[in-house]
């Protein structure tokens, strides 16, 4: 296949037509919502005002990345069993965000993890490396997204060259952008819950077609798979992880990435601060649960069904990015080829629309009202232009960013972001919300000890240099053996959380016996969300 002349059978003009249809229809529903947003709390959080179900189906909406559609299926096509591992991960997750963080957050905070950290902890070196986390953290997910627009427009609209990619990535950009500046989170959120949808019902067809193909027999389904794809070990573990001791360990270690990282996520934890109660909290997280299960249900026919009906060579051709499309292109030509990566780019839009919105949260709210201007802003309009000035920056970084790693694996990249998230927040999450003796030094342990740590390892891991599928091919500086660095990074981090709260005098126990009173009943939470 030539990808210069997009997918065999394509229809690059049909394929920009659908795409400009849905870019239409979600710029109406923005600039619609932005009639609504006029102060920081309907920018930040959309003013309180979305319900428990609506606000679970955005959750998904964020959640289902382009490292779900795009970056799992082209995993579980290519390693069968060891890529369906990434969908497992990124579900149980969510059990972990619902148990432990979702209903305090929304007790003790009001627009950003830095609100939460800073209720019993001192307040500008506790925002101000909250803020730094969260945008490390979002920064590596927006790479992951902008990889898969790169990828996915080599098939949409058969460009090949890396400028025309990098025009693509930065289209993206300019689009996640305008989202940002004229809808807010209201606008984000519409978007985000109307690209679920899209997406539950692209992946809910593709399935019932491929199943439909097999007589609904998954026993036949998973034979045609070992069967075109020439490996025959494709329903088994081992493809890619338990053939040596290094690959086995990278395996725990990204499992610990993916299950502790969702409750660390920043974009995902802004989320709950957009309903008005921590009731409908945990219904949000409750709705994310079934919709995200069952979509990761559906990416295990997905995966083996182009495994089964699509040719290696032209899964090579196109990257494991490009598995999603290049079975729809096999189940219904140009038509459905057109319909399913338009979907798919509607997941990359929402997804890093909502990673914008928090970065330029995370920045304006924290950094800029409360540590450079020490919490004295009277003008809430200034707090919130400071905030659509950031999401420029922060987009003209994400399309430099992702024209680097167009040619990377996104689940694989939204993985190493998994383990930033649960190396730097989590730990001061959970000690801040449960442990008395927690104090400011643990926290700023804790978030620059983790972050500092696990870049380290990713910058000299396999993932960076020194493989072919390395970030730059042709150089080799990787000391550190694992991919993915959660396995020392996490613990590092709750370590560096302890040893900088033992090291310092400081405790404030009434302040704690607040915050517990609020994150375990909510007396008191309404003042929260006071606009």
């Amino acid at each position: 296949m030539n990808l210069a002349a997009g997918v065999e059978g394509g229809n690059p003009t049909l394929n920009i037509i659908i795409f400009a249809i849905f870019v239409l229809i979600t710029l109406v529903i923005v600039f619609r919502a932005s009639r609504s947003t006029k102060t920081a709390s309907d920018f930040y959080a959309a003013g309180h005002s979305f319900t428990g179900a609506q606000n679970g189906v955005a959750i998904s909406g964020d959640y289902l990345s382009a490292a779900s559609f795009l970056g799992i299926a082209g995993l579980i096509a290519t390693n069968g069993y060891d890529g369906f591992l990434y969908s497992i991960g990124f579900l149980v997750a969510w059990l972990v965000a619902l148990l432990l963080v979702a209903e305090l957050l929304r007790n003790t905070g009001r627009y950003t993890l830095g609100d939460v950290l800073t209720f019993r902890l001192q307040q500008r070196p506790v925002r101000a490396a909250a803020a730094v986390s969260a945008l490390v953290v979002s920064f590596f997910y927006l790479l992951a997204q902008m990889a898969g627009a790169g990828s996915l427009v080599s098939l949409l609209l058969g460009v090949s060259s890396d400028f025309g990619q990098g025009l693509v990535i930065a289209v993206v950009g300019v689009l996640m952008i305008t989202y940002v500046l004229v809808g807010g989170m209201r606008g984000t959120t519409w978007v985000q819950i109307v690209k679920a949808v899209l997406l539950l019902l692209g992946a809910l067809v593709m399935t019932l077609w491929v199943l439909g193909k097999v007589g609904f027999n998954l026993s036949e389904l998973l034979g045609n798979a070992a069967t075109n794809s020439g490996k025959p070990g494709i329903a088994g573990p081992g493809l890619q992880y338990g053939k040596t001791g290094t690959s086995q360990l990278d395996f725990v270690s990204l499992g610990l990435a993916l299950v502790l990282g969702t409750a660390g996520l920043p974009h995902v934890l802004m989320r709950f601060y957009t309903v008005p109660t921590a009731k409908e909290a945990r219904k949000s997280v409750t709705w994310a649960i079934v919709v995200i299960g069952v979509f990761y249900l559906f990416t295990l026919v997905l995966g083996f069904g182009a495994a089964a009906l699509v040719s290696p060579k032209a899964l090579e051709a196109g990257g494991t990015n490009s598995a999603a499309p290049l079975l729809a292109q096999a189940l219904g030509g140009p038509v459905l080829l057109g319909l399913i990566s338009a979907v798919a780019f509607a997941t990359i839009l929402a997804v890093v629309a909502g990673l914008t919105i928090t970065s330029s949260a995370a920045f304006s709210h924290d950094v800029y009202a409360n540590v450079i201007k020490k919490g004295t802003v009277d003008d809430k309009k200034q707090e919130v232009k400071v905030a659509r000035i950031t999401a420029c920056v922060i987009g003209v970084l994400a399309i430099a960013g992702g024209i680097v790693a167009k040619d990377q694996n996104i689940a694989f990249l939204v993985a190493l972001a998994f383990a930033i998230a649960a190396s730097a927040n989590l730990p001061t999450v959970l000690y801040s919300l449960f442990w008395k003796r927690f104090n400011t030094s643990g926290a700023l342990w804790s978030m620059y000890g983790g972050l500092f740590v696990t870049i380290v390892l990713i910058v000299f891991s396999p993932a960076v240099s020194g493989t072919a599928k390395s970030m730059f091919k042709t150089v080799d500086f990787h000391w550190f053996p694992l991919p993915n660095p959660g396995l020392v990074s996490i613990p590092a981090g709750f370590l560096l959380g302890w040893l900088g709260t033992m090291l310092s005098k400081e405790r404030n126990d009434e302040k704690y016996a607040e915050m517990e009173v609020r994150a375990l009943t909510g007396v008191g939470a309404e003042k929260a969300v006071v606009h």
